[in-house]
């Protein structure tokens, strides 16, 4: 056998020189927790298609908050889940200051006032088309629509939004959004753009947990093909243009391929949406034996970090922050 120079392998020796060598980390403070929101008091429903997930009512949020704070977790995604009788084709109730989303908001700022709030800008939570748009014979309009978004975003900035996170995929949002924020002197509230967000199949347990799944139709005229990635480039120039803060992909597992375009042709920040897809596949897996959680877990939030994400949404924050903390 021909004398071996150079050997890889004595850079896996032990696990001092194995963690001194690594390329790519994951933090607690690289992570944004997603959190769901119901009416109610004391409430705390667990979201059967996302265990260990679940909706809570404003004052559990507070204290699954104040958890999430202990363990260092800083800065979350909240979502809510609003009454059928309170949605109507324009998401009204999406600028209601005393209705639920607005309200919580504010609340959770009062409490902790040091927490980052990034808010959801789309209309399907609040729209009875379960649509991000408004609908006119079955047809997204994407203008008459960037009106109501620019209120909803508008009226998150007044609750304590820190980032705005624009959803919705309607063409020049990000434009319209920035322009109402800074002509009402919202000037420091970032845009983190859902830049690339696909028409993926992947979404089930997020619309289970919000009800809020398309009552006709589907998303593919707005949502990016998932056939796509130049065309991810197209949205984040875009997006850059004008005046975003942040550039997403979302999902994240599946197109970690985009996440790495964005971050070698972009100077922004890039973030991640592990989604609620992706989340539940490793639970149910893990429920039947199949995969060690934890172990997946890790591996997950690594490959995203490897791809080039900067900012990790996920619903294994709180997960990976105790076990960071162990």
């Amino acid at each position: 056998m021909d004398h071996l120079t150079r050997r890889p392998r004595r850079n896996r020796k032990s696990e001092v020189i194995r963690n001194m060598v690594q390329e790519n980390h994951v933090a607690v403070h690289d992570l944004i927790f997603p959190v769901f929101m119901m009416e109610g008091t004391n409430l705390a429903v667990e979201i059967a298609s996302m265990p260990g997930i679940y909706r809570y009512s404003p004052d559990r949020l507070l204290e699954e908050i104040a958890q999430c704070v202990d363990l260092g977790i800083k800065t979350f995604a909240p979502f809510p889940q609003i009454d059928e009788g309170k949605k109507d084709r324009f998401a009204s109730e999406s600028k209601n200051p005393e209705g639920l989303y607005l309200r919580t908001i504010a609340e959770i700022k009062r409490n902790f006032p040091d927490v980052v709030l990034m808010t959801d800008v789309a209309m399907d939570p609040y729209s009875s088309d379960g649509h991000d748009g408004i609908v006119d014979n079955g047809e997204i309009l994407n203008d008459a629509t960037l009106e109501v978004l620019g209120q909803m975003a508008l009226a998150q900035a007044q609750a304590g939004a820190d980032i705005i996170g624009p959803s919705d995929m309607m063409d020049g949002r990000v434009a319209h959004i920035r322009q109402v924020l800074d002509s009402h002197a919202f000037t420091n509230v970032s845009i983190m753009s859902y830049t690339a967000k696909y028409a993926s199949g992947f979404y089930g347990p997020f619309r289970d947990a919000l009800g809020s799944a398309p009552k006709h139709g589907d998303k593919k005229t707005y949502q990016m093909n998932p056939a796509n990635s130049r065309e991810a480039l197209i949205e984040a120039e875009l997006d850059i243009a004008e005046g975003a803060d942040f550039l997403m992909v979302k999902p994240a597992l599946a197109y970690l391929d985009v996440i790495k375009l964005l971050k070698d042709n972009t100077n922004l920040p890039v973030a991640a949406y592990n989604i609620s897809g992706e989340y539940a596949m490793v639970k149910a897996a893990a429920q039947n034996g199949w995969l060690d959680s934890e172990k997946i877990m890790l591996e997950v939030l690594l490959s995203m970090k490897r791809a080039g994400a900067d900012v990790i949404l996920t619903y294994f924050a709180k997960e990976f922050a105790q076990y960071m903390k162990k």
